[in-house]
């Protein structure tokens, strides 16, 4: 087991890759033969990426606030502190915070230090953004999904 202090620090997103104001921070990458990659970021109220995907996929997590989260040609969904949003590897999307909130996210990906890293496309247009969440409905996690392992703590 290792702890690792936690980073002070975090930096302004680079703009040709975020719209609005953002925050990022890289908090870990793991010790091989592990490929898990760590980062947390905090979004102003309608501050989002632009589209890009990642080879493995990612994991995001909402700490707090309210965001939105879209895949490429599927509905803009709103996400709340707790949800969990899974990416598939080579999924377009994006994600952000809402009009009127700020939102903070941890996102966990492995990484492949000799491949290809995050592919960015084209900023989010404000019409893309600017499209109600749909009131579609969002599974609930299930226990096929869940592997059955004894707690750690």
């Amino acid at each position: 087991m290792e702890v690792i202090r936690a980073s002070a620090t975090s930096r302004p997103a680079p703009q040709q890759r975020y719209s609005g104001v953002a925050w990022i921070g890289r908090d870990v990458t793991t010790l091989e033969p592990s490929r898990l990659s760590t980062f947390h970021a905090q979004f102003n109220p309608g501050a989002r990426t632009a589209w890009h995907r990642y080879p493995y996929g990612r994991v995001l997590h909402v700490l707090h606030g309210t965001g939105r989260v879209q895949r490429r040609g599927g509905p803009v969904h709103e996400v709340k502190a707790g949800d969990t949003i899974v990416v598939a590897p080579g999924e377009w999307h994006w994600h952000g915070a809402a009009p009127t909130t700020f939102v903070a996210l941890v996102s966990t990906s492995e990484t492949d230090p000799d491949g290809p890293g995050t592919e960015w496309g084209a900023p989010v247009t404000d019409r893309e953004y600017a499209s109600p969440p749909q009131s579609t409905a969002i599974r609930l996690p299930d226990q096929d999904r869940v592997p059955s392992r004894d707690p750690c703590w």
